[in-house]
């Protein structure tokens, strides 16, 4: 019948045939279950042709946790990093760039976006920075592991991508029309309007991340960046004190890269369980008792989450948004 060719289902030679004269009965029960779950919808009126719309989505749930899959062990939430919460992520940073475009009406779009690549570009470089110093300290544990990995192997991987990222940059800054030559020739060739609109883009994304050209402009954002996150490290080691913690100035370097990298996976909003997961990981390496380090880490949360809330309820207001520009639907599905 062919079966015996099915493994080359993968190399593309395995064709379908014919099953004369074979007949397949089946019956198959199922349970159907109705979950209510929640859209949300954001519109920013456009000031140029305010009646045409234009729709970025993304899925944010998955296939449901545990309850559906009794096998499943370890973690009850099936968060779907890949599927789709990094497409949520990506539809989130278009709508922040769409709202600084709002709030400088003379940014373009991708200028915009590409002022946001440099500010985590900066930030990535300078946290990854300092919790590679941190392992520099005598008093850091040399054989500290998180997940069966060093953490100078977790902090050099991510340094490694942050390199990939910012010579794709440099090459943009050094070379554009390079670049756009490169996509003249590929994309354009394959379909020449997608082409141009993908040169403008590159045009206006190597303008929001002009900033790099500057020696001057790279050393005053790098001194901002560093007396940046030197404070959020200054804040951890004074959450340390209030609560006993003992653990070196160094030690809060290195925290807050751990944190970095692990509210950077797709979660839930405000970084809660990942923020106290992460916490504990990082402290526990310094021999903090797991409860003492779970209790700084919800504290800390708290006490920085409520202020920053505050700065975005602010913002809110003065780009003019509203909440009416926002709806909440409940579908079921």
């Amino acid at each position: 019948l062919g079966i015996a060719r099915l493994p080359n289902v993968g190399d593309g030679t395995f064709r379908a045939v014919a099953l004369p004269g074979v007949t397949l009965s089946v019956e198959v029960s199922e349970t159907i279950a109705t979950l209510v779950t929640h859209n949300l919808l954001a519109r920013i009126p456009g000031t140029e042709r305010p009646n045409e719309t234009i729709v970025y989505s993304a899925h944010w749930d998955h296939v449901g946790g545990a309850a559906q899959h009794p096998r499943v062990v370890g973690d009850q939430i099936w968060n779907g990093a890949w599927d789709n919460a990094s497409g949520t992520v990506g539809v989130v940073e278009m709508a922040r760039a769409f709202a600084i475009s709002r709030a400088r009406p003379e940014i373009p779009f991708a200028a915009a976006l590409g002022s946001l690549v440099v500010d985590r570009l900066f930030d990535g470089t300078m946290v990854l920075g300092l919790l590679l110093l941190a392992t520099l300290d005598p008093r850091f544990p040399a054989d500290a592991t998180i997940l069966g990995w060093s953490a100078g192997r977790i902090a050099l991987g991510a340094g490694a991508i942050l390199a990939l990222v910012l010579a794709g940059i440099i090459v943009l800054l050094l070379a554009p029309e390079l670049v756009r030559r490169l996509i003249a020739l590929t994309v354009g060739r394959l379909s020449p309007r997608l082409g141009e609109r993908l040169q403008v883009v590159i045009t206006s994304f190597a303008a929001g991340v002009a900033v790099l050209r500057s020696p001057a402009l790279v050393l005053e954002v790098s001194w901002w960046t560093l007396l940046h996150w030197l404070t959020n490290a200054a804040a951890f080691w004074l959450g340390f004190l209030a609560l006993g913690v003992d653990a070196p100035f160094s030690a809060s370097l290195f925290l807050q890269g751990i944190i970095a990298i692990g509210v950077a996976i797709p979660s839930s909003p405000g970084f809660f369980g990942f923020f106290e997961a992460a916490g504990k990981a990082g402290l526990g390496l310094y021999g903090v008792p797991s409860d003492l380090a779970v209790s700084w880490a919800i504290g800390f949360h708290l006490l920085s989450f409520v202020p920053i809330t505050v700065l975005g309820a602010w913002y809110f207001v003065r780009q003019h948004l509203h909440f009416r520009d926002m709806t909440a639907t409940g579908d079921p599905s």
